[in-house]
């Protein structure tokens, strides 16, 4: 099987790949399948239920905020992360919701009222997966339009009912890489009989997708974001959402390191601080590469930085 590195890091949003990213992404591809079958216009409510852990935790982890943003047809990826919470209070205030609104020329409103059309179920399951979400559309006789099953994965990844019902089957990416490989034995053999590098190695393989242009644009975009997570991180305070009023310490530490001067010689503290900085950002909702997952985003911006600070 193939897997490009954009797969393995992707931008997006705290605090959770699966709570959080995935459910966005679903609920945005559930409002692009109602225009793309002409349904959106015809609208006039939508119905969404949480069920499994999404259900149980999905307060904590943002859940609603996030299915709210993409029914809005927001992305992980590009959602404004300063503006993320106005828009939530405004749906929830006007109890209006813009579908697709964040589509140049596709917003539908429609009224929303999130205690009733929001819907976490605490002690039910889906049977395929824990993180499960149906959404349901309906036209002004309440005739139903539309109804969607998606399942979060982990990671950010989203299938559908088709897919778990072998309808519309997921099939493993069977694009042929230059230098393939299952293991890190393999890897390691392969670099020693090409005389290549790792990075060159995977280089080569990721030309299978994209261009070399293409490639060290993205790559450069991920790292810009894993730098502006750590600079926001070491910049802020207060109390991180949730409800356990955890209160930000990456930035009071961050003080005191620079405080006591030599920084080559806290080298791993500071190493430490960048991977809670980033931890902290993904709590607080802040934009993340999911590396490959969002409770382990902080892990490598923190060794890029040792290695652009102290190596």
């Amino acid at each position: 099987m193939a897997i490009s590195v954009f797969d393995l890091f992707s931008i997006g949003i705290g605090p959770s790949s699966s709570h959080t990213v995935g459910p966005m992404r679903a609920a945005r591809m559930f409002v692009g399948r109602l225009k793309k079958d002409g349904l959106l216009s015809g609208t006039v409510r939508v119905r969404a239920e949480l069920f499994g852990s999404l259900g149980a935790t999905g307060h904590g982890h943002g859940t609603p905020k996030a299915v709210l943003l993409g029914l809005e047809g927001h992305s992980p990826r590009t959602v404004d992360v300063e503006s993320a919470d106005g828009e939530v209070e405004r749906i929830r205030s006007t109890k209006r919701l813009r579908l697709l609104g964040a589509e140049i020329g596709s917003a539908h409103e429609i009224d929303f009222d999130e205690a009733g059309e929001l819907i976490l179920h605490r002690r039910r399951a889906l049977p395929y997966h824990a993180n499960g979400m149906t959404l349901f559309a309906y036209d002004a006789a309440g005739t139903p339009l539309l109804e969607k099953t998606y399942y979060s994965v982990g990671g950010g990844f989203v299938v559908d009912e088709d897919a778990v019902a072998g309808e519309n089957p997921i099939v493993p990416d069977d694009t042929v890489l230059t230098h393939p490989f299952r293991t890190g034995d393999e890897l390691l053999r392969l670099a020693q009989d090409t005389g290549l590098s790792i990075s060159a190695l995977m280089l080569e393989n990721e030309k299978a997708w994209r261009t070399e242009d293409e490639i060290r644009t993205g790559l450069l975009e991920i790292w810009q974001v894993m730098q502006g997570c750590v600079s926001r991180g070491t910049s802020r305070e207060g109390i991180l959402p949730g409800g356990l009023k955890v209160r930000r310490r990456a930035a009071h530490s961050a003080r005191q390191l620079r405080s006591e001067g030599d920084a080559a010689a806290r080298a791993m503290e500071w190493t430490t601080l960048y991977a809670m900085a980033v931890n902290e950002e993904n709590a607080a909702g802040g934009r993340v590469v999911t590396a490959p997952t969002n409770g382990a985003a902080g892990i490598i911006p923190a060794v890029l930085h040792y290695y652009i600070n102290f190596v």
